[in-house]
């Protein structure tokens, strides 16, 4: 490779990505993020509590089906 080609590569890659701008965030937003997580409530929705409700009765009604679902655990 000469200059001019690395001049060319050059330039082609300044068209290729466009310039950081100052709208950027001048923080971390990791730490937001995590209280962000911290802060939501740990409680199920109510169809998870169902489904895991349905499962007890097919169980109760099929003991048989206790080890298949043991299996796909």
């Amino acid at each position: 490779m000469n200059a001019h080609d690395e001049d060319r590569i050059k330039q082609l890659l300044q068209d290729a990505l466009p310039p950081v701008n100052d709208d950027a965030p001048p923080r971390d937003l990791w730490p937001a993020m995590l209280r962000r997580l911290d802060a939501r409530p740990i409680a199920p929705p109510w169809f998870d509590w169902a489904l895991a409700g349905g499962l007890v009765v097919f169980a109760l009604a099929s003991p048989a089906s206790i080890p298949v679902f043991l299996y796909y655990l």
